[in-house]
């Protein structure tokens, strides 16, 4: 693997910190405060290509390579995760799956009008029941002479509230377990689908979160993505996409710790000196570097191995869980560096340590990546023995 950036990679990874700087965070915190979903601000990214990045362009998408899609989202997420978030589902939950599993009429029907952001998309897997046992879906889809009808619930939801089209994963029949998942196309302008923002998360205040009723939504043949029994197989190609941005955006969330932290230790003065001469300090600083270091270099594998067409399954769940956890620890130390300072929102550390827990959840939690990279090297599914292995990305 090479490590220099082209020219090309370069120049797309200045252009997104710049629109970084100068439209996402002076927005990020008046919107966290108001909880406010920028739609603004989402349509400014489309503008910039960023919701269709490795999307080809006949589709309607930028045609970026992975390890250049991970550059944006680290900028990104250094901004805000909010905004991330929005990256994170509709190119690599949303764009990724039906690219992969749609016909060419669907592709043709949906990509461009995703990528453009002329529509939301979200992915409706998770459920109140619901959550790492993907498998056991409670949501049913009942055939009938026109097509499905659709009964259920959904939970956590990104952008269910704004999406135009949802991801919808559904059991056929119960008794066929995983492999009688189904995932649907649904169009969310319909009286069954009745989406209900959820208040008062920890973080990602800007973000929109939503649970979702499905009651009689009827769906065609046509809506299905895939085919019967590849349900399972759609979910787990998507996550393994998601779970490589939700990395590069802990990436982002790392840097910005350093840069930040940086910033305060040497400007913030006690006993007539900068905290940064102090070596518990810069040992702090220095402890958050390396964590930087290490999860780019693993979301930077994942991707290069991405875009060789290689197997990535287990590198993209070991750079989800080392970037993740260690956004995590790097927030910690900020504030920590930052003092009462980063107790308040006057400073990003502060919504960046709430923003950051749920990414140690979502996407599959630390715990899962785990288990998926022990299955990997052992050969042993340790979580459910009759699941199949990850589908293979």
């Amino acid at each position: 693997m090479d490590f220099d950036l082209t020219d090309e990679q370069k120049l797309v990874r200045e252009t997104a910190r710049a629109f970084t700087d100068n439209e996402i965070v002076d927005r990020a915190r008046d919107n966290a405060r108001a909880e406010r979903f920028d739609v603004d601000l989402v349509r400014k990214i489309a503008d910039q290509g960023y919701l269709g990045a490795i999307v080809p362009r006949e589709y309607g998408g930028a045609g970026l390579d992975h390890l250049t899609y991970g550059l944006i989202v680290e900028e990104i997420g250094r901004g805000d995760s909010a905004m991330r978030t929005v990256i994170s589902v509709q190119t690599s939950l949303v764009c990724s799956a039906i690219l992969r599993w749609g016909t060419e009429e669907q592709k043709a029907h949906y990509l461009p009008r995703l990528c453009s952001g002329e529509w939301l998309g979200c992915f409706g897997l998770t459920e109140p029941d619901t959550g790492s046992d993907a498998a056991n879906q409670r949501t049913r889809a009942r055939r009938t002479d026109s097509g499905w009808v659709i009964n259920g619930a959904k939970m956590w939801i990104s952008m269910g509230n704004h999406a135009q089209v949802a991801l919808v994963f559904a059991q056929t029949d119960p008794e066929l377990k995983h492999r009688g998942l189904a995932c649907f196309l649904v169009d969310t302008d319909q009286p069954g689908y009745q989406p209900q923002e959820i208040h008062h998360k920890m973080g990602l205040h800007a973000s929109d979160t939503a649970s979702i009723g499905l009651d009689d939504v009827e769906v065609t043949d046509d809506q299905m993505l895939g085919e019967v029994g590849e349900g399972f197989k759609v979910a787990m190609s998507a996550l393994d996409s998601g779970r490589f941005s939700v990395a590069a955006g802990c990436v982002g969330i790392c840097q910005g710790c350093v840069e930040e932290s940086v910033r305060y230790a040497t400007e913030r003065r006690q006993f007539d000196r900068p905290i940064a001469s102090f070596q518990l300090v810069q040992a702090m600083l220095a402890e958050m570097k390396v964590k930087t270091d290490a999860a780019r270099m693993l979301v930077w594998r994942a991707g290069f191995l991405k875009d060789a067409g290689r197997p990535n399954t287990l590198e993209t769940s070991v750079a989800k869980l080392y970037a993740t956890e260690s956004a995590v620890e790097c927030a910690n130390t900020a504030i920590q560096v930052h003092g009462g300072a980063g107790y308040v929102d006057d400073h990003p550390v502060e919504r960046w340590f709430r923003d950051v827990r749920v990414t140690t959840l979502y996407e599959g939690t630390s715990q899962i990546q785990k288990l998926i990279i022990g299955c990997a090297l052992t050969g042993i599914n340790a979580l459910v023995p009759d699941l199949p292995e990850p589908v293979r990305a």
